[in-house]
């Protein structure tokens, strides 16, 4: 069985781990790490548009099984959930987490506690990665603790799950840092982003970071007992009344990304949070909306990745299936 050596543990050996991680955090004395760049002095404790200031926060940990088949494994996906974001999307399935800055102020650390719980779950949990929920507006703190953590055996993918309204020039500094990303795609309108999530920009920002995610990381690669060990993953939420702008966003992967793309469709969306004031958001999608996606993938053939159910997690896409990752093309084999 082949050992996959994350590429961070050979930027740690050469000092160049550290240097990322101090210029990061030098951005943050006028923040511009995320697409918002508030300018926010974070370095001196004040918050920025993320409701966040200069210290970590995490909502909480644990070994998740709920992920893709290829994260969660037999031995669960090692989460850390952080607090506060940097959208404001009015359906929020854990706005409790994202949208309410005031009870998540009680639960910052310091990255020292950071990579305690990194740890933890590598080494008492058996975690298959550490999978980084909502990382955007913590990219310097991020680092940071998996500059302290390698230095005490940390060696573990690093998953980056985003809703990609993420800044292009913070994620060249996590090139060879992150094994994995997990990256949303929203929306094909910036009227949308900006009506239902309170972003600017987010097609030009959300298209131009997965690309950058795609040249560092390339299609998804799997080991011997079909774990994500590299590669991208993109998951797009069916919303109704078309609003997240499918046809056009999953086209776009396949012509501009990489018609091997990972895709990971998901049709849970409920009306949560504020939802229920958007009279086209006030209803779980039909049927039929969920037939309209299905058929837009095929159409396009793209062959890798999940298809969520309406009622269950039912595996539609062959290549990504659970019980058989990868059947039928033989194993690309980490590289």
């Amino acid at each position: 069985m082949s050992v996959y050596e994350p590429e961070y543990i050979a930027l740690y050996r050469s000092g160049e781990l550290e240097r990322r991680v101090e210029r990061l955090e030098a951005r943050l004395a006028e923040c511009d790490i995320c697409p918002r760049e508030c300018g926010a002095r974070r370095t001196e404790g004040k918050i920025g548009a993320c409701n966040t200031g200069l210290l970590p926060i995490i909502a909480s940990y644990c070994a998740h099984h709920g992920e893709e088949p290829v994260l969660s494994g037999t031995r669960g996906s090692g989460t850390i959930f952080f607090g506060n974001c940097n959208m404001r999307c009015v359906y929020c399935q854990n706005h409790q987490i994202s949208q309410d800055p005031e009870a998540q102020q009680r639960n910052e650390i310091d990255t020292r506690v950071l990579t305690e719980r990194m740890l933890y779950l590598q080494n008492e949990l058996h975690c298959h990665n550490i999978n980084l929920v909502t990382p955007s507006h913590l990219v310097p703190q991020i680092t940071r603790a998996v500059l302290e953590a390698v230095s005490l055996g940390l060696r573990l993918p690093l998953v980056y799950n985003t809703s990609s309204y993420d800044s292009w020039k913070t994620l060249k500094e996590l090139d060879g840092v992150i094994s994995v990303y997990l990256a949303d795609l929203r929306y094909a309108s910036n009227e949308m982003g900006r009506k239902y999530s309170r972003v600017r920009g987010y097609v030009e920002h959300s298209r131009a970071a997965i690309k950058e995610m795609q040249r560092q990381v390339g299609d998804l690669v799997v080991d011997e007992e079909g774990i994500a060990q590299k590669g991208l993953i993109i998951r797009h939420l069916i919303l109704p009344n078309r609003i997240a702008g499918s046809e056009e966003s999953l086209k776009w992967l396949v012509e501009e990304v990489s018609p091997k793309v990972a895709v990971s469709i998901m049709a849970q969306y409920y009306p949560a949070h504020r939802a229920r004031r958007y009279r086209e958001l006030r209803r779980k999608i039909t049927p039929e909306e969920y037939q309209e996606v299905v058929k837009i993938v095929e159409r396009l053939g793209i062959e890798n990745g999940w298809m969520q159910g309406m009622d269950s997690a039912e595996s539609y896409l062959p290549d990504f299936a659970a019980e058989e990752p990868f059947q039928g093309r033989g194993r690309r084999q980490p590289r």
